[in-house]
């Protein structure tokens, strides 16, 4: 019988199975979405209610309390400050669980855990071509950024040169 067995261990050492919740519950709480399998998104879904409840009440108590599960302080910050003032109104059930099929290797079932309140993007083509060039103007390092920049400079003073030249032919 399987009275009273309190979560599943997944196979794993207590260490691994922690240490895998944590970094799972921080993932989604990163990025709103996560794809994994169906028994690990069962039991992360049990400590991301738990937390977001307490995330409802902002308190240094109630912080602190989320900080012992919760490394990362940006999405703890996140938590708090968006996650948690989101889901206010609702009474509980703030994730979901989406079947996604088979998994090639193993055919284990995949699912997709998400906030209920996720939304995708529009999908409008200026949004989209707007992020794609403030991603290839941003990216890279402060080397590829200045370079960018002299080379500009550098066709700039180019073209003036020219513009001269041709002046003083004529």
């Amino acid at each position: 019988m399987n009275h009273r067995t309190g979560f599943n261990p997944l196979s794993r050492p207590t260490g691994h199975r922690r240490a895998m919740s944590r970094n799972m519950v921080t993932s989604l709480f990163r990025f709103e979405r996560i794809t994994t399998t169906k028994a690990k998104a069962r039991e992360v879904r049990r400590s991301a209610e738990k937390l977001i409840t307490r995330a409802k009440v902002d308190s240094v108590h109630n912080r602190r309390q989320v900080a012992k599960f919760i490394s990362d302080e940006r999405v703890l910050n996140k938590l708090f400050t968006e996650i948690g003032p989101r889901m206010k109104e609702r009474p509980g059930g703030y994730t979901r669980i989406l079947k996604l099929g088979f998994r090639q290797g193993d055919a284990a079932d995949i699912v997709l855990l998400e906030l209920v309140d996720y939304k995708l993007d529009d999908g409008s083509a200026d949004t989209k071509t707007d992020k794609k060039v403030s991603k290839k103007t941003s990216g890279g390092t402060k080397k590829a950024a200045d370079k960018k920049e002299h080379d500009k400079t550098v066709a700039k003073e180019k073209k003036s040169a020219e513009k001269q030249s041709a002046e003083v032919k004529e």
